[in-house]
């Protein structure tokens, strides 16, 4: 697999989730914790919206952080502008390709966005800005003309094209043909943008990848417009252990920048989020728990600490008594086969009343009952 690039877009498409807002402090820290971790380029916003977007991104700029900082623009110069004020040294210029927004959203035709590229494109190289072209609604645009945007691109210098799924309308197999047609004509580096209107926003990142994309657009969480983007802890973690390339991303951190991206949006984190949630590593159910205890990978597809979790065996309706056992363990007591029989039997109809596993504190309460119950106490 080539040499592959994730471009996270928390604070700019991550932002424009409806109703969440980013203080200027919380852009500049989730830049420093996307820096740390080791995603190589960071879009940070729209230069051209000034006031406070305008302040935190030339903050941002200033720390000097050790990966690429990249401005969103429109395909106007006066976008190109702001940017540059800012010290950013590479922009995205974004504009549409399908005839539904040409000639419905932009009321305009191809031959306008075919020559908004040329001058564009053209002004922001001619200051040395790496530019990534994004072809918005690509999924929805004519074949030959998506072929012509591309060239177009790349003749007056852009370094690259997002291929946007702005709908998240496409399939993997969509995906990947479309992907692998665009650059078998044009011969130019690719990055995907997806979105997770239809929950594929993921998986049709991956199958870009599989069909010769080398940037991938995501945000932390899965932030983004309507359903959201690619999530970053989903594409790298699938990259690494479905694909087999290794992004250098320290996936150790992914829940810490996880967990300050959700506060910070006011998203709470689900509980079953893919990856990095907290029942990720939580197991219940006798079969499950019994496996796990015996060979973790048994039900795990890589451990809790490779994205900084911790495995958690719960106590439940579903649970086994070797589950019992194994968790007394953990408290220093050592039950018989009839003891554990008979504290799961109390532990499954207490979860079954109060609709959930059991804290540690409850199961003890049921233990000294049990004791009671049989003179022992």
């Amino acid at each position: 697999m080539a040499e592959l690039w994730i471009d996270d877009t928390t604070l700019r498409d991550g932002e424009q989730t409806a109703g969440v807002v980013f203080a200027n402090s919380e852009k500049v820290r989730i830049a420093q914790l996307l820096a740390e971790v080791g995603v190589p380029q960071i879009e940070v916003g729209i230069p051209a919206m000034g006031g406070d977007e305008l302040e935190a991104i030339k903050e941002i700029v200033a720390l000097d952080l050790p990966a690429s900082i990249l401005t969103w623009n429109r395909a106007v110069i006066s976008d190109i502008e702001a940017s540059l004020t800012t010290g950013a040294k590479a922009v995205a210029i974004s504009i549409s390709a399908s005839d539904i927004h040409i000639e419905h959203k932009l009321r305009r035709d191809r031959a306008w966005v075919l020559e908004s590229i040329k001058r564009s494109v053209d002004f922001a190289k001619s200051h040395g800005l790496y530019v990534s072209l994004n072809a918005e609604d690509a999924s929805r645009a004519d074949v030959e003309f998506l072929f012509q945007f591309a060239r177009a691109g790349k003749e007056y210098g852009a370094d690259r094209l997002r291929f946007c799924d702005t709908l998240g309308i496409l399939d993997p197999f969509q995906t990947y043909e479309r992907v692998k047609a665009l650059i078998d004509e044009v011969g130019i580096a690719v990055e995907m943008h997806t979105h997770n209107d239809f929950g594929l926003a993921t998986a049709n990142a991956l199958a870009g990848v599989r069909a010769g994309a080398t940037y991938v657009n995501v945000t932390v969480n899965g932030l983004g417009e309507r359903a959201g983007n690619a999530a970053l802890e989903e594409v790298v973690m699938a990259l690494k252990h479905i694909m087999g390339h290794d992004t250098g991303i320290h996936t150790s951190r992914l829940r810490e920048l996880s967990e300050y991206v959700s506060r910070a949006a006011g998203r709470p984190l689900p509980v079953s989020k893919a990856i990095v949630g907290d029942n990720v590593f939580a197991h219940e159910s006798g079969i499950h728990a019994d496996g796990v205890l015996k060979d973790p990978r048994n039900y795990e597809a890589f451990s809790p600490e490779a994205v900084g979790l911790t495995r958690q065996l719960v106590i439940g309706k579903h649970s086994g008594s070797k589950m019992v056992k194994f968790k007394f363990r953990e408290f220093g007591i050592e039950l018989t086969d009839e003891q554990a029989d008979e504290i799961l039997a109390r532990a499954r109809r207490m979860a079954v009343q109060v609709k959930r596993s059991l804290f540690d504190k409850e199961l003890m309460y049921i233990y000294q009952d049990y004791l009671r119950g049989n003179g022992k106490s």
